[in-house]
Formats: structure tokens, C-alpha cells, sequence
């Protein structure tokens, strides 16, 4: 088997392997989480998709980048960051919510990475920039529509990207987002045949950042 091939699969199988610890920690981390007075605990799902689906999107994705980019410093950096979007999106699909346990370290982390790139300010100034504009979406979607269109998780979410891809790449990212987004909500209404309902934006949101994250080789 070709080595261009070979090495992409061997990383495939580091990703399924971390998507595994992915879900664990997943797991571990719906147990701590405290509910706020009269909710119910965060009970971990055991539906084929909540188990299997981080490492096999993890491996998927792994071998994706591992095919682009080759045995790098680059990709080993980037894995990291694969796996925290993995984690994001099957715990938001899950329990509609973002973790503060997994958004606070990555952001520090891409804060750290984003100061090697030229300008060192740049991801800083991306990362406070994407959070005030959700921040003000999700207050102003609470005080027009009296729900909550955004979670404060997906501010948090929208710091990182902004830390983790730089001014352009995070605005590709979120349009790609808010597309993914509203095709999932025309699948929805088109199932339930009903306007009523809502889907958890986090997902979209990291899954737009994975395209971009791709397309910054």
C-alpha cells in the first residue's frame, strides 16, 4: 500500500481512537455537570450515534486532513482542535449545550497557537469580536423573540473560532455555519410539518469551523 495512503489511515485510527476518549470524557463530563434547581440531571444517551459517532467522524476527519496535509506539526496541532469541534458537536446535538470544561482550556490553547501567526494580535481580536457579535444575537434574540435563539454556549463557541481561524476564515466558517443551520431547520419543519421547534446552532457552527480548518493548508 502506497505510503501517501498509509500514513492518513494510521492517523485514521489515532482518531478513532481519540474519538473513543472523546465520548468517555463526554460521558464523564455529563455526570459532573450540575443542573440548575429543578432540572433533571444530564443522563449520557447510548443510541448508536451518541456512541460510535465521535470516533468515527473523528477518524473520518483525521484521515481527511492527514490526506491533505501529510505527517506535520500542522496536523498534529490541528487534531487537537478537531477533537474539541467533535466533542462540541455530538454533546450540543445531545444535550444542547456547550461545555465551559471543554470551551475554556481550547480557548486558551488557541489563544496560544493564534500568537505565532502574523499578526499575533489578529485571532485575539477575531476571538473578542465573534463573541461580542453573538453575544449581542443571543441578548437581542431573548428580548425580541423571548427565547433563547443563541445560548451563551455559542459565544463561547464563536470566541474560539475567531481564536482558532483569524478575521476571514472565521466569517466563511460562521456563513457556512448559519447555512448548515438553516438547512437542518427546513429538515425539521419539513418533518414535523410545523414551525414550532429549534435546533442547537453549536453543531453547525463546528462543523462550518472543520470546513474552514480544512481549507487553511
Amino acid at each position: 500500500m502506497s505510503g501517501v495512503v498509509l500514513f492518513p489511515l494510521a492517523w485514521a485510527a489515532v482518531g478513532a481512537g481519540a474519538g473513543v476518549l472523546v465520548r468517555w470524557g463526554s460521558v464523564r463530563l455529563a455526570r459532573l455537570e450540575r443542573p440548575e434547581p429543578g432540572e433533571k440531571p444530564l443522563e449520557p444517551g447510548q443510541k448508536s450515534w451518541q456512541v460510535y459517532g465521535p470516533p468515527v467522524l473523528a477518524a473520518l476527519v483525521f484521515f481527511v486532513f492527514a490526506l491533505h496535509l501529510g505527517a506535520s506539526a500542522t496536523l498534529f496541532v490541528r487534531s487537537f482542535f478537531i477533537l474539541v469541534l467533535v466533542q462540541v458537536i455530538f454533546f450540543d446535538f445531545e444535550y444542547r449545550l456547550i461545555l465551559d470544561r471543554v470551551m475554556f482550556p481550547s480557548m486558551a490553547v488557541a489563544l496560544v497557537v493564534s500568537l505565532f501567526r502574523d499578526p499575533w494580535w489578529a485571532g485575539a481580536a477575531t476571538g473578542l469580536g465573534a463573541g461580542l457579535l453573538f453575544l449581542v444575537l443571543a441578548l437581542a434574540g431573548q428580548a425580541i423573540f423571548k427565547a433563547e435563539a443563541l445560548g451563551f454556549g455559542d459565544v463561547k463557541l464563536a470566541v474560539f473560532m475567531g481564536l482558532l481561524l483569524g478575521p476571514l476564515p472565521t466569517v466563511q466558517a460562521i456563513f457556512y455555519g448559519v447555512f448548515l443551520a438553516g438547512v437542518a431547520s427546513i429538515g425539521v419543519i419539513a418533518w414535523h410539518r410545523s414551525l414550532k421547534g429549534s435546533i442547537a446552532y453549536g453543531p453547525y457552527l463546528a462543523a462550518g469551523a472543520l470546513i474552514v480548518l480544512y481549507m487553511l493548508a
